[in-house]
């Protein structure tokens, strides 16, 4: 299946923040965290989990910055691109913590 674009505004579980979705949104830009809301690729929305997945990690790839996220109720790793809007000081901190799974 490939990529679905879906465009959806959502409230942040974490840190309440509004979000504006532009269809590739699949994190807060405030506190990074992000959703288990898709199973086998972007945007499919198949998951049923719903667990929140706080951001553990940040890798450079090709010299953009990914976000790795692990689901608190079922352990799901993802990856995913940073945006524009990101908030750069809790990027600035994810980049000083070691990428380890749980």
């Amino acid at each position: 299946m490939a990529f679905v674009k879906v465009t959806e505004n959502f409230t942040c579980a974490h840190c309440g923040q509004k979000v504006r979705g532009s269809g590739y949104t699949n994190h807060c830009p405030n506190c990074l965290y992000s959703k288990h809301v898709d199973e086998l690729t972007p945007g499919d929305r198949a998951a049923d989990c719903g667990g929140l997945m706080p951001p553990i990690g940040l890798q450079i790839k090709s010299g953009k910055p990914i976000i790795f996220h692990q689901c608190d109720k079922c352990s799901k790793i993802t990856r995913n691109k940073t945006a524009p809007n990101d908030n750069q000081e809790e990027l600035t901190k994810l980049s000083q913590v070691p990428l380890k799974r749980v």
